[in-house]
């Protein structure tokens, strides 16, 4: 809905909100944020459209705006922090700190989810080739969307908290410039050369997919940019086998989450994670602003229109 003018949204009470939507009519929604020109005492802009998305959960709307950008923030007095992104432990900083999560499902919400994937599995024995699904598949498969969103949800609730934090504690935060989509390809192979252990790369690469390491770095962008500070990428290779007392590299000196520096004169041992992510923060690497373009100046395409 581009035009912002056939919305006409108006605010109806503390919690709810109207808008009028071409070919539907006026249709309250729950308001959830401040939305510029229309909450009073809100933020200085206007809406100059809209979007209608749906999801496992039903049918939400996104308002696009235009808001009046303050001046550049102050550079962030904070400290110089390596991340280093895992999967046992979610995200460990170089300070001797870590960030952990729960599972994202309970125990009972992932055996209701396994019920309903065998359900859904012995529905499809029984369907006919070429035509379409049954009602009962598709109430199935609604169901299982549903689990599937609440985990997501949860998992990108934590994601912003956690981002947050991290961004209101230190001015500069580096990470590895990880290529994910590269990380959790298959192992299957070809028939003339099959893959090997192929069950076990699946279950890694559904335990990686699942952490979404690349949306934590994206929203550490656009937060820390905010507040002043800045994202710096840095190359991958060896931050994980090398001590950072030392500088001695070998595969042998990471047992797991233990690391044992293998130099007779070093000896140096601690959490694996947290030596990479002292290794990830001396590391040299690329300054990312917020919106992901390089260097300090900010992308001329993405610059708001009416910037104070």
């Amino acid at each position: 809905m581009p035009q912002a003018r056939d919305l006409q949204v108006t605010r109806v009470n503390r919690r709810w909100g109207a808008v009028n939507l071409p070919k539907v009519g006026r249709v309250r929604f729950r308001w959830t944020r401040d939305l510029p020109g229309v909450t009073r005492g809100g933020p200085a802009g206007r809406i100059t459209g809209a979007r209608l998305v749906k999801d496992a959960y039903g049918w939400h709307i996104v308002f696009r705006t235009e808001a009046v950008v303050a001046a550049a923030p102050a550079a962030h007095r904070g400290e110089r922090v390596g991340i280093d992104r895992g999967i046992t432990v979610a995200l460990a900083l170089s300070d001797g700190t870590m960030r952990e999560h729960g599972p994202w499902l309970r125990d009972g919400e992932k055996e209701h989810l396994r019920r309903l994937e065998k359900t859904s599995a012995r529905q499809r024995r029984t369907r006919v080739p070429g035509r379409p699904a049954s009602r009962r598949l598709a109430r199935t498969y609604d169901r299982i969307a549903r689990l599937r969103a609440t985990a997501k949800r949860r998992a990108v609730d934590w994601q912003h908290q956690t981002t947050t934090e991290l961004a209101r504690a230190f001015g500069v935060v580096v990470v590895e410039d990880l290529t994910i989509t590269n990380m959790v390809r298959t192992a299957k192979g070809t028939i003339e050369h099959p893959g090997r252990n192929v069950r076990q790369k699946a279950g890694l690469n559904r335990a990686i997919a699942g952490q979404a390491w690349g949306r934590t770095v994206t929203l550490l962008e656009y937060k820390t940019r905010d507040r002043g500070g800045l994202v710096v990428k840095v190359p991958a290779p060896g931050t994980a086998q090398t001590c950072h007392r030392c500088g001695h590299r070998d595969s042998a000196a990471r047992d797991g989450t233990r690391f044992s520096c293998v130099n007779p004169a070093c000896g140096w041992a601690g959490h694996a994670d947290t030596n990479a992510a002292i290794n990830i923060r001396n590391a040299a690497g690329t300054a990312v602003s917020g919106r992901g373009d390089l260097g300090a100046a900010r992308s001329a395409k993405r610059q708001p229109p009416h910037a104070a």
